[in-house]
């Protein structure tokens, strides 16, 4: 690696560090405010292929700053097909450290921006605002990707000297909307604004999920929590807005759903590391829950290589339904079977991922039985399993499950009957018309029956506990590729048929 500065100081850089992580050179300012008060420097260098996930860059900061900023190139060196070129990310932390899970993080924004800054009253999105403090900060440069020619980088640091404004409270939405008492509560905890990658603002995102029919929304900007106090006004008896984050590691991305406001949860860790479980213990403390996200992903680094242990519920459908989809829903029913028994499952979530126009909020969405619209009665719901997708607000249906004695099931419960006890599975369906039912067990998908035209209808099966341990329900679309499944309208968690005959 090479490295040189231009301004107050110009030093070698130097490398050290444990092989996770590479420091360079100290970029040291003057003691004393200039005369005209703000000095600049900038640090160029090469990070070579193979270079640790994360490159910290100190930055000796004096006394009497009251706005850093950033500001950041790197080359975009032609690669040939097939070869991964340039890309770099950024943060920074404060003098408190760069330890991880410690409390000097500032902010983060990935490769949505080229440049940042901190200051006291306010901060760039992604970033959180308080005072800048004297000591050592640490820029922290993420080499996503490198060409095998290397990544060439300029890192500008200017500090702003002057009185300190003062750090506004920050306002958090409210763990309670209004709400109907139990029922069925729509919600997609998976969005991206302004504050990390997206396009949208927060009010832009409230809007459309309120035009999708939604009762909650969770934040989850990548790596950062600074859009939790960006909600005020936006809340409302008919919107209930959780607080979390996308953690986004080099090994997959899980959402922190509904953790306390003001959470941060690091992410600068792989599965060989074995901190994952440390953190998922953090976001539990926070009071929220691990969902890791589009667990097939073909994006570099999204494919989830932490296992489900620690999940409380698994993202299948991301998005617009794609073949990673198929392949997350196949997955995620291959652990079904653990659920009989009496042995722990995990649920299925479905959120959007949306980013931008024209992405939609809300598709698809996942529809929650909750004892009302509360942070604590919807994460009870998810986690519990008592929860369905659906493609949009127009998708609604109820499934279960009856036989002997009078006995009824609903999503994510459990049907304790004989093992040979006739079970009848009913779905009823409305708004999805051209649609076609299936009843999928541990064996297989073993009924299917079209929907009317219309969209709307009832179907039934029946079976017995030792014929299906599972039974979940599927609603799907034409195939929109010959010997392919249709596209998902609705997908539902299972109900467990349960022999009471068995241990």
């Amino acid at each position: 690696m090479t490295g040189s500065t231009t301004g107050p100081t110009r030093r070698q850089l130097f490398v050290t560090g444990a092989a996770a992580t590479l420091t360079l050179g100290s970029v040291t300012f003057a003691n004393a405010a200039p005369a005209d008060g703000e000095e600049t420097t900038t640090v160029r260098g090469t990070l070579p292929p193979g270079s640790p996930d994360y490159v910290y860059l100190p930055v000796e900061v004096p006394r009497g700053v009251r706005e850093i900023a950033v500001s950041y190139t790197y080359e975009k060196t032609p690669v040939p097909t097939g070869t991964q070129g340039n890309a770099l990310d950024i943060g920074i932390f404060d003098e408190r450290g760069t330890d991880l899970g410690g409390r000097g993080f500032r902010g983060w924004s990935g490769g949505a921006r080229t440049e940042f800054f901190v200051r006291a009253d306010a901060a760039t999105p992604g970033y959180i605002p308080g005072p800048v403090r004297a000591g050592t900060w640490n820029i922290v440069l993420g080499p996503y990707t490198t060409a095998p020619e290397g990544l060439p980088y300029a890192v500008t640091i200017t500090l702003r000297y002057g009185a300190p404004g003062k750090t506004p409270a920050p306002v958090y939405p409210p763990e309670r909307a209004k709400g109907r008492g139990r029922g069925w509560y729509r919600g997609d905890c998976h969005l991206h604004s302004v504050y990390s990658d997206g396009r949208r603002t927060p009010g832009e995102i409230a809007a459309a999920a309120r035009a999708a029919g939604l009762d909650f929304i969770n934040t989850s900007e990548h790596n950062n929590h600074s859009a939790h106090s960006a909600w005020e006004r936006l809340w409302g008896d008919d919107l209930l807005i959780l607080t979390g984050e996308e953690v986004t590691t080099r090994n997959g991305h899980v959402v922190a759903v509904a953790t306390d406001p003001g959470t941060f949860i690091d992410w600068r860790y792989r599965a060989r590391d074995n901190r994952f479980g440390h953190f998922a213990r953090e976001i539990r403390r926070a009071g929220g829950l691990v969902v890791p996200a589009h667990p097939h992903a073909s994006c570099i680094g999204c494919n989830w290589k932490f296992g489900f242990g620690d999940a409380d519920a698994v993202e299948v459908w991301n998005g617009p339904y794609t073949p990673e989809d198929e392949i997350a829903l196949a997955s995620w029913d291959n652990t079904l079977v653990d659920g009989a028994g009496g042995r722990g499952w995990t649920p299925a979530m479905g959120n959007s991922d949306a980013h931008r126009e024209p992405q939609l909020v809300g598709m698809p969405q996942t529809v929650v039985l909750a004892d009302d619209l509360t942070r604590e009665a919807i994460l009870d719901g998810i986690r519990a399993g008592h929860s369905y997708i659906a493609e949009s607000s127009s998708v609604s249906l109820t499934f279960g499950a009856s036989g002997g004695r009078a006995r009824h099931a609903g999503i994510g419960d459990r049907l304790d009957v004989d093992a040979g006890t006739p079970v009848t599975v009913r779905l009823e369906v409305t708004g999805a018309p051209g649609c076609t039912a299936h009843f999928v067990t541990d064996q297989g998908t073993l009924h299917t029956a079209p929907l009317p035209e219309s969209g709307a209808g009832t179907v039934e099966w029946r079976t017995t506990p030792q014929y299906a341990t599972y039974v979940r329900a599927e609603v799907r679309h034409a195939p929109k590729v010959p010997g392919l499944p249709g596209p998902l309208a609705a997908l539902t968690n299972p109900i467990f048929l349960t022999s009471e005959n068995q241990g």
